[in-house]
């Protein structure tokens, strides 16, 4: 038996069983959020997906290069992905072979916070957790005070920036950092420092790149930085009802990049 009409943030319709006990996850965050939720309902996962620190499941490579055989083989109910971190090849081949994909894509923090509870109790048939009720009422407060405006790289060698309509972006909006290239036509463009509009702030986060205090604010000479958790700022799942307190505090201890 089969739930007809269940929907992902894609708009597909996902025909997972009434009955789920066998999931993989291609995302890290996610992972968090179902392995939080539902100790024991994972099956596999990726290497990168590194929280819970003792989730022990079967490694499915990473999220652009998944063992697709492998994840087959395990036969999961359903196997939840992102439309920015897996491609869509590889998500064509597994419901080319019989297998439900659920496909998340929230680019705020309260398209995130709707697509948790969907992909969870929809998804993966789970009741909602009462950390996405706390994560709610920590992000339903307002940002009150100042505002500050970013450049936010998230890769060197080639730069990379956070562009238009992504949650990172969004995050930092909701804390009162006005990220300099909202604007910019792509969602993740290739930057030329030298070219960049002049802000208040550099967000440097430890992923995908692992900035830290000494790789990374030194490209920013005499320019203020902070550095900041990247889960905190990139992962929509428990993270999120730390992510605020987190991210506040980071942010409210920046450096000035020695030139």
């Amino acid at each position: 038996m089969v739930a007809m009409g269940v929907i992902d943030d894609l708009g597909l319709e996902v025909d997972v069983p009434r009955r789920i006990t066998r999931v993989v996850s291609l995302v890290p965050s996610l992972t968090e959020a179902i392995a939080v939720t539902a100790p024991g309902l994972l099956v596999g996962a990726t290497d990168w997906c590194v929280r819970p620190t003792e989730l022990e499941v079967v490694r499915v490579r990473g999220t652009k290069n998944p063992d697709v055989a492998r994840i087959i083989s395990l036969a999961p109910d359903v196997v939840c992905a992102n439309a920015e971190e897996n491609r869509a090849v590889d998500l064509d081949s597994l419901r080319v072979a019989g297998i439900p994909v659920w496909v998340t894509a929230p680019t705020t923090v309260d398209a995130a916070l709707v697509s948790l509870d969907r992909m969870l109790c929809h998804g993966c048939g789970l009741d909602r957790p009462t950390w996405l009720d706390a994560a709610v009422r920590t992000w339903a407060v307002p940002h009150r005070g100042p505002r500050r405006t970013a450049l936010v790289p998230v890769w060197r060698r080639p730069w990379m920036a956070v562009g238009r309509e992504t949650f990172s972006g969004d995050v930092l909006r909701r804390l009162g950092i006005d990220n300099v290239l909202a604007d910019h036509p792509q969602r993740y463009p290739r930057i030329r420092l030298e070219d960049m509009p002049a802000c208040d702030l550099v967000v440097l986060p430890d992923e995908p790149y692992p900035f830290g205090p000494t790789d990374g604010p030194e490209a920013f000479a005499g320019m203020t930085t902070a550095c900041v958790s990247g889960r905190h700022l990139t992962w929509y799942g428990p993270s999120l009802v730390s992510a605020r307190a987190v991210l506040d505090a980071q942010l409210a201890q920046p450096v000035i990049a020695r030139p």
